[in-house]
């Protein structure tokens, strides 16, 4: 009714009745919305699809029914993974008329994890994962081993290509499933990354003591195997295994409660970092959870009681707050449970309530006893947490010192910066340019539509051994957080970002590189938010101009200038070797390194978040021995080294 007259849906103004409704039959969905059940159809989107198949195996795994899985990236940018669990059911469904496994392949919602006693503890619950990785895929072949037969079935854009067929016999049992994503739905790419899956098989290895993971790159010729018996404590010990450590042994954490399992191991070492890996059913949750919050809570009161307790705070009414317990922290958490709540099907975050409190009292009891009984250990973690507390009240004094003169406030924004005149974010870029030359070339160079340029002065400090207080006292360092926008640390906010591509123009020779290995050090470091959301780029300027008469070409590397070279024929040919950004006039400039339609830039992205880093502590850390290996071993691979 409206205003008490009766509405004819066939008449209506709005054009919305009842033949507008869909209802969308078997995996339809999925093809027509795929965001909804990956998150994105982007490189991560497609990984995930790999991620879902392997958790399959991993609660095979947790089940206590495999001990052995492989991942295999084929040529054809297909992948294989193959696990020696029980192999998926292949009887047929009363009421159905198709075998178990087709229904699994086929069927959102269906699996073995929502009940019974198949599955206890699983990460895969909402039964879409392996349907979902079929459905966005050009073809998936499954192979099942289990009641002493061989069966193979292959389907096609979700759909069955043929019927469920026994071709074998075989004495153990497991699944085998190859796919090839659709390259209709995954435009950007359907190439597997090798570091980013080993990033997760790594964890997965270190998660469950015990079981072989081997991945396997046929493309490209490369192959990890991984096996921890010493689970997350030794998986601590890997992601500190180039620092220096206060505690030689990870302090380890145990504890079950309501038929939740909790498994932690911490370490502290000389940095002034913390590094905090969270998981709940082998599910890594990047975006933290109830688990972190409970942990956070119990480390940050557990060592402040000691503290009290010793003495070891003079002031009653001074505490260390959670930043100063953790500077230095590296620790894994992990959490085995029936039911875990995810937040999205992605489960990067952890949603039970209940799990903060068991996580906390299991921790603050656990981690009071061993301060109780490992009196030299505590009293280390307590002086850097304390030396932590001093350097927080520096720093703090120092932001308001710069505050009041307005070096941190992007109204105040840096002499040296010529910003672009385009005020859409998401449309702008900024060029953090070595040196005062090549800062003039490149101001006139750009399009100050939508360019800004921020000229560097010399190597900024290395923060990967230096407080947030030095950090702060660094003045290009201070002019990079004033232009970016963001705020520093704490007080980081991305969505204040003015400009949604940062991009580091360096020379191209020994100098250059280690000034971008400073600054992408500063941004791993200290706005690590700015590298997972994909906003740092690397500028590829050319290494020479090849020119014969009024024919100019340049070449970025020895081989496209040899090429070039034999194309225009050796007489009276000159070659020009780039040794700096500043021998290049303006226009040069824009046409080799700045202009959108022609320059060649380098998403800097961090598949491989633990690799990343090992690589950092090894290249800019305290520690000598592991950097002069890391030159050694990488030393032949150098071209164009000036000395």
């Amino acid at each position: 009714m409206k205003n008490g007259t009766e509405v004819n849906e066939t008449e209506s103004t709005l054009s919305y009745g009842a033949e507008d409704i869909q209802v969308l039959e078997g995996l339809e969905a999925v093809r027509m919305r795929p965001a909804m059940y990956i998150g994105t159809t982007s490189s991560r989107g497609l990984h995930h699809l790999v991620f879902e198949v392997v958790d399959n195996s991993i609660d095979e795994v947790l089940a206590g029914a495999c001990r052995n899985i492989d991942v295999e990236i084929n040529e054809n940018d297909s992948i294989t993974i193959t696990d020696d669990g029980r192999g998926i059911p292949v009887g047929k469904i009363a009421g159905l008329d198709k075998p178990a496994v087709e229904v699994v392949m086929t069927t959102l919602h269906a699996g073995g994890k929502f009940g019974g006693e198949g599955y206890k503890e699983t990460g895969g619950l909402h039964g879409v994962g392996i349907s979902v990785v079929n459905a966005l895929s050009e073809w998936l072949e499954v192979e099942i081993k289990r009641n002493g037969k061989i069966y193979r079935q292959k389907y096609e854009r979700g759909e069955p290509a043929g019927e469920l067929k026994e071709i074998g016999e075989s004495e153990s049992t497991g699944t085998k499933v190859t796919f090839k994503p659709d390259p209709q739905i995954f435009e950007e790419t359907t190439e597997f990354s090798f570091d980013l899956l080993s990033q997760r098989l790594r964890e997965l290895a270190f998660l469950n003591p015990g079981i072989n993971i081997i991945i396997n790159d046929l493309k490209h010729k490369k192959k990890h195997e991984f096996r921890y018996d010493g689970g997350i404590a030794q998986f601590v010990k890997h992601l500190n295994h180039n620092k220096d450590v206060l505690n030689d042994d990870p302090i380890e954490i145990k504890g079950e409660k309501d038929e939740v399992k909790v498994d932690i191991a911490i370490q502290y070492n000389s940095s002034y970092l913390e590094n905090i890996h969270v998981f709940t059913n082998n599910i890594n949750n990047i975006e933290g959870g109830t688990h972190l919050t409970g942990f956070k809570a119990a480390l940050t009161r557990s060592i402040n009681n000691y503290a009290k307790k010793r003495n070891l705070i003079k002031d009653a009414d001074q505490s260390l707050s959670g930043d100063d317990v953790r500077e230095g922290l590296t620790a894994v958490i992990s959490v085995k449970l029936q039911n875990p709540q995810f937040e999205g099907q992605t489960k990067t975050k952890l949603g039970n309530a209940e799990v903060k409190s068991i996580v906390e009292s299991i921790t603050d009891q656990k981690l009071s006893t061993f301060l109780e009984e490992n009196p030299t250990a505590a009293r280390n973690v307590i002086e850097k947490s304390l030396n932590a507390l001093r350097a927080r009240e520096a720093a703090r004094k120092a932001r308001e010192a710069v505050r009041r003169k307005g070096a941190l406030e992007s109204s105040n924004l840096p002499g040296k910066l010529a910003d672009c005149s385009e005020r859409d974010a998401s449309k702008c870029e900024i060029y953090l340019v070595e040196g005062d030359s090549a800062g003039g070339s490149a101001k006139m160079g750009r399009d100050r539509h939508f360019q800004a340029i921020l000229p560097l002065k010399g190597k900024i400090l290395n923060v990967e051994k230096a407080s947030s207080d030095k950090i702060l006292g660094n003045e290009e360092i201070r002019i990079m957080i004033t232009a970016l926008g963001t705020g520093f640390k704490d007080d980081f906010k991305l969505e204040k970002l003015r400009y949604h591509k940062v991009i580091l123009m360096t020379d191209a020779d020994v100098d250059g590189a280690h000034i971008r290995t400073l600054l992408l050090t500063f941004f791993f470091r200290r706005m690590n938010g700015l590298l997972q959301n994909g906003n740092i780029y690397i500028a590829q300027p050319p290494l020479f101009q090849v020119k014969k008469g009024k024919n100019e070409k340049y070449a970025y590397n020895d081989d496209e200038m040899e090429k070039y070279v034999k194309e225009m024929g050796t007489d009276g040919v000159v070659v020009q070797r780039y040794k700096g950004l500043g021998e290049m006039d303006a226009h040069q400039l824009w046409n080799t390194t700045m202009d959108p339609a022609t320059r060649v830039l380098r998403k800097v992205t961090m598949e491989d978040a633990v690799e990343a880093e090992d690589l950092f502590t090894k290249l800019m850390g305290d520690k000598v021995e592991p950097r002069k290996e890391f030159i050694q071993e990488y030393a032949r691979e150098v071209k164009n080294l000036d000395i």
